[in-house]
């Protein structure tokens, strides 16, 4: 390939540089979801053959971390939901961030359809399960079927391949933010424990010493990481729900970059010209000249990334591929025999059809008030079937309403009979979703 051929291919899409970040995490937050779906499956497996006590039995087992000074005893499932979910909800912090500077939150018109969106589909899902739970019977869990799972609706959609128009994932990805905005508030509020003052107001006075760090543009992220591990050690300790700490500490991170794109560029190609002068001889070593101009390419590649954006680019990988996974494995092993399904038809089916029948009313409805009231405007080849699709898909809960059912019920039955439904409530929106939508979008995309 000629010079003039590499660059011609290098500048054709002048908004390549803004799309590919979004596109590679769609394509994590894909490859993820069916990640979890096989962690669900080994989980419902296991957890109804002969390995199936030592499945419970390994999840209850004592882990210790620390020295006689100081140590934190905890049960194995409890590492995983209290402290690796803390990861998981540190990323979905960066996220949200991300979104309200410069994402699809990032002003008012752009923000009304998914923020909306969301708020249908968190109040109508909430409300039907009261309504079908009237009786008092589970009622606590009304938090459940206000979740999306990004990952796995994200799955289900990447099935379509190039059928699914940009803005549909943009708007999913948009309104599935929210909604964990939504589930955060949710279960600070209502799903934390007795609180103990003395050991919050700590906590809150180390989130302001990392605020002050992040307004004196101090950058050294081990600062913020070393504080922040205080910090949820303190709301664990407080009553506070320990996974709440690491959406507040991401909010402290930086988002400033300490170079400009411009001058970014042009140091970058000046120090390539250094590198190699044609013709460029390759040679098993690099001279000094080389090392150095290397060395120069790394600062200006630190510089141009904000502490933000490195640390969401760096975590998406660990927590799609280990901590959502091994959430799933730990969490998702239902019995499907004996303990809650004599109540099948109560609690199990309330929560499936909220989840389903809620979130596709809501997000539907919800949209279509905001832009007959002028709030908001359908993006650009987007239409109401392709929002009725990713209505349905909004109805996968998964990993954060199974995360609430944990938070809500103590009794073994209720929480077996509210995991059945929300593996039913999502197996069926994941079903709709995709048939619908494979229906209803486009056949011939090249």
């Amino acid at each position: 390939m000629s010079k003039e051929d590499y660059l011609k291919d290098t500048i054709k899409d002048p908004f390549d540089n803004l799309k590919q970040p979004f596109i590679r995490f769609l394509r994590i937050e894909s490859s993820g979801g069916i990640l979890l779906i096989i962690a669900t499956i080994a989980a419902l497996i296991i957890a109804n053959s002969g390995w199936a006590d030592i499945y419970e039995s390994f999840w209850k087992r004592e882990f210790t971390v620390g020295t006689d000074f100081f140590k934190l005893s905890k049960p194995i499932i409890l590492w995983i939901n209290d402290g690796l979910m803390a990861i998981f909800f540190f990323l979905v912090g960066l996220e949200i961030k991300r979104e309200l500077l410069a994402g699809e939150l990032s002003s008012p018109k752009k923000a009304a359809l998914p923020i909306i969106a969301a708020l249908g589909g968190m109040l109508i899902p909430a409300g039907l399960f009261l309504a079908f739970n009237r009786n008092g019977l589970g009622s606590e869990g009304w938090g459940i079927p206000m979740a999306t799972d990004i990952a796995f609706s994200l799955g289900i959609l990447s099935l379509l391949g190039k059928r699914v128009p940009l803005a549909l994932k943009v708007f999913l990805v948009a309104f599935a933010i929210v909604d964990d905005i939504g589930a955060v508030m949710v279960i600070a509020i209502f799903y934390s424990a007795q609180i103990h003052w003395s050991l919050l107001f700590i906590a809150l006075a180390l989130l302001i010493v990392l605020f002050i760090f992040n307004a004196i543009n101090i950058r050294y992220i081990p600062f913020y990481m070393v504080i922040g591990w205080i910090v949820w050690y303190l709301f664990l300790k407080a009553g506070i729900h320990p996974t709440i700490a690491g959406v507040l500490i991401a909010f402290t991170i930086p988002s400033t970059r300490r170079i400009r794109l411009h001058d970014f560029s042009f140091r970058m190609k000046r120090n390539l010209d250094d590198f190699c002068n044609e013709p460029c001889e390759d040679s098993i070593t690099l001279n000094h000249s080389q090392l150095a101009s290397i060395d120069n390419m790394q600062s200006q590649i630190d510089k141009v990334q904000s502490p933000l954006q490195s640390l969401e680019h760096s975590l998406h990988g660990f927590v799609t591929y280990l901590v959502m996974p091994l959430f799933a494995f730990a969490n998702a092993g239902v019995v499907l025999k004996g303990a809650g399904l004599e109540s099948f038809n109560s609690l199990t089916l309330s929560i499936s059809a909220s989840l389903v029948l809620g979130k596709i009313t809501g997000i539907l409805l919800f949209s279509y008030l905001t832009v007959k009231l002028g709030l908001s405007a359908l993006p650009n080849g987007i239409t109401w079937k392709h929002i009725l699709g990713a209505g349905m898909l909004g109805g996968i809960g998964f990993t954060m309403s199974l995360f609430i059912s944990n938070l809500a019920y103590d009794n073994i039955i209720l929480l077996n009979q509210a995991k059945l439904g929300i593996l039913l409530g999502s197996l069926v929106a994941a079903i709709l979703g995709f048939f619908y939508l494979k229906m209803a979008l486009p056949k011939n995309i090249n």
